[in-house]
């Protein structure tokens, strides 16, 4: 079986520190991925090109993209491709919150999901990867279950000791 693969295409090296975060979540899962750098409004021709060389591998793959203000990246993606694309775009407050409206609103027939968190974007990816790779599926259920143990690890450390200030 070939091993599948998390595309992580940011729109510009400024992305980096937030694809850095995505990478980090997935090398913790065992997912393979790549790092790639491209602008649906700079270099179309060039995401065009990249895309359908993943796409022509056969190797199982999503795509995780990281663009902010005019997330077009999203939809160029998802419009381009039969993998499932998860739009992950970085936090700013450049505009008040307002270009993640670009990621929300996408032309019927688009349809990226939205993951905001980093290491939520990465979990998605390797849950929709797991479903074809029985020992990636192992490694999701154990996180959840290491993630599922530690709350109830501080549940009874609160029972213990309520309001003691000494849970963080």
């Amino acid at each position: 079986m070939t091993k599948p693969l998390v595309v992580i295409l940011m729109g510009s090296k400024a992305d980096g520190a937030h694809c850095a975060k995505i990478a980090a979540a997935l090398d913790g899962l065992g997912v393979e991925r790549e790092l790639r750098v491209g602008s649906a409004h700079k270099t179309p021709g060039h995401v065009s090109a990249m895309l359908a060389e993943y796409e022509a591998g056969g190797r199982p793959r999503v795509y995780v993209t990281v663009a902010g203000r005019s997330n077009a990246l999203s939809g160029f993606v998802d419009g381009s491709v039969e993998a499932p694309v998860i739009a992950c775009p970085p936090p700013s407050d450049a505009f008040a919150g307002a270009d993640l409206f670009s990621s929300i609103r996408m032309p019927s027939g688009v349809a990226p999901a939205l993951v905001l968190d980093p290491a939520n974007a990465a979990l998605l990816a390797a849950k929709i990867l797991a479903q074809a790779d029985p020992g990636l599926a192992e490694r999701v259920r154990s996180f959840r279950q290491a993630a599922a143990e530690a709350i109830l690890a501080d549940d009874s450390k609160a029972r213990e000791e309520p309001l003691s200030g000494r849970l963080a």
